[in-house]
């Protein structure tokens, strides 16, 4: 099994920057497709990012694209979540996730994944 480990999460007032990591061990995740999910109290899960096991492409929900930027660096096998000009609605619990073996960036449903991080708590103030 693969361990991940969030951290980074905190309060920041609407348009500031925070970055998330998420840090695997157990096995090198060097093969595999991460993501970043976001869950609010009284909401569904929902995907905020993917990127490919060597870091070559990624994916973004709409609401995201153009203020979050995945990265990863499979030498420390971590991935971030870059998050920028932050709003309210950002406000949830941040999680990050592995997808199953073969699958790709595309993968943007939770079942798609099989490990999942505990959690990190970001909060956006007005």
């Amino acid at each position: 099994q693969v361990g991940l480990v969030e951290s980074g999460g905190g309060l920041v007032q609407a348009g500031g920057s925070l970055r998330l990591s998420c840090v695997a061990s157990g096995i090198t995740f060097t093969s595999y497709t991460m993501g970043w999910f976001r869950q609010a109290p009284g909401k569904e899960r929902e995907f905020v990012a993917a990127i490919s096991w060597s870091g070559g492409m990624t994916n973004y929900a709409d609401s995201m694209k153009g203020r979050f930027i995945i990265s990863r660096d499979n030498a420390k096998n971590t991935v971030w979540l870059q998050m920028n000009s932050l709003k309210p609605e950002d406000t949830a619990v941040y999680y990050c996730a592995r997808a199953g073996y073969y699958n790709s960036v595309s993968r943007a449903a939770p079942n798609d994944y099989d490990y999942w991080g505990q959690g990190t708590q970001v909060t956006v103030s007005s």
